[in-house]
């Protein structure tokens, strides 16, 4: 809990949450089966504000929905507070196929019997984990019947076939949802009144150049400060209705920014990490040419890295 308190008063979260939220930890502990699902984030999310409104909606019990663009961290911040609360993690990722079945769990043959076989879901609620509902708003009626009861204040989940489950008390759901994708839909009003919505908020020159430097510890300052850049500046053209989102891609800067680390050379890099995301000959010349303002051609490895 120490490395947690330190992090925690580092972003100046208000005292009273970090002592509400070591007692939580002190009151559920994490069952041996499944401690291999409490992990540490490889980068942290930074917010304060983003992380005190969700720390204490989880605190109350309430279940939490992150809304917003690409980009924005909503996967990030789940892990860190998972992390932050100590709970085993299940990600749950909805597209067209997602069904009650794939969420609960299915009947298998196991030492000649018939036994259910249990989905994230029924783990979720029987372990007192964070369940990360990732893309909700692509669920299907079948799937999202299945959230209803678990999500309000009847925490349980009717198996058929078998008995009913209660929710472990620990247990929350943390639903995130990007608007405009494909395959996506309006959430209805049922599921939306089950959660605790948070709207995020686009990233700024700050956080990105936050992010980016708990990744690589050992970059050059000016190196990683242009990258954000490159990434400030797609992030308002494609806010403006210039470029598509399809290149506004933090993990695809920083997979290029980690394959210079192994001697790609950095306009390559850049061109495979955002600029080749667009299909479109035209959007891919105006990507390549805010590129070009913040990455010379002429950068290699030594540019970078440090050493």
């Amino acid at each position: 809990m120490s490395m947690i308190k330190g992090y925690l008063e580092q972003q100046e979260i208000d005292p009273g949450l970090v002592a509400d939220v070591q007692t939580f930890r002190d009151t559920y502990e994490v069952d041996a089966q499944v401690r291999d699902r409490v992990l540490v984030p490889d980068v942290l999310f930074y917010g304060k504000d983003i992380l005190e409104m969700s720390i204490a909606v989880l605190l109350q019990g309430d279940n939490l929905l992150l809304s917003g663009a690409k980009a924005t961290g909503k996967n990030v911040l789940c892990e860190t507070l998972a992390w932050i609360f100590g709970r085993p993690s299940y990600d749950i990722s909805f597209h067209v196929n997602t069904d009650s079945a794939s969420l609960i769990g299915t009947d298998t043959f196991i030492a000649n019997e018939v036994q259910l076989r249990k989905g994230p879901v029924y783990q979720c609620a029987e372990f007192g984990g964070f369940g990360i509902l990732d893309e909700v708003n692509m669920a299907k009626n079948d799937a999202v019947a299945v959230l209803h009861a678990a999500l309000d204040h009847r925490r349980r989940i009717d198996v058929p076939g078998y008995s009913k489950i209660h929710l472990h008390p620990a247990t929350r759901f943390i639903g995130t949802m990007n608007d405009g994708y494909a395959g996506t839909k309006e959430l209805n009003e049922a599921l939306v009144s089950r959660f605790m919505v948070i709207d995020m908020p686009p990233l700024d020159e700050e956080t990105v150049r936050f992010l980016l430097k708990e990744y690589f510890r050992d970059a050059k300052d000016a190196a990683l400060e242009q990258f954000a850049g490159v990434f400030l500046d797609l992030q308002t053209k494609a806010y403006n209705g210039e470029i598509s989102t399809k290149p506004l891609d933090l993990r695809g800067l920083i997979s290029a920014i980690a394959a210079m680390r192994s001697g790609l050379s950095p306009i390559h890099a850049i061109h495979m990490g955002i600029v080749n995301k667009s299909f479109d000959v035209f959007e891919k010349e105006i990507i390549g040419d805010a590129v070009g303002t913040r990455v010379p051609s002429t950068w290699t490895r030594a540019d970078i890295f440090e050493g």
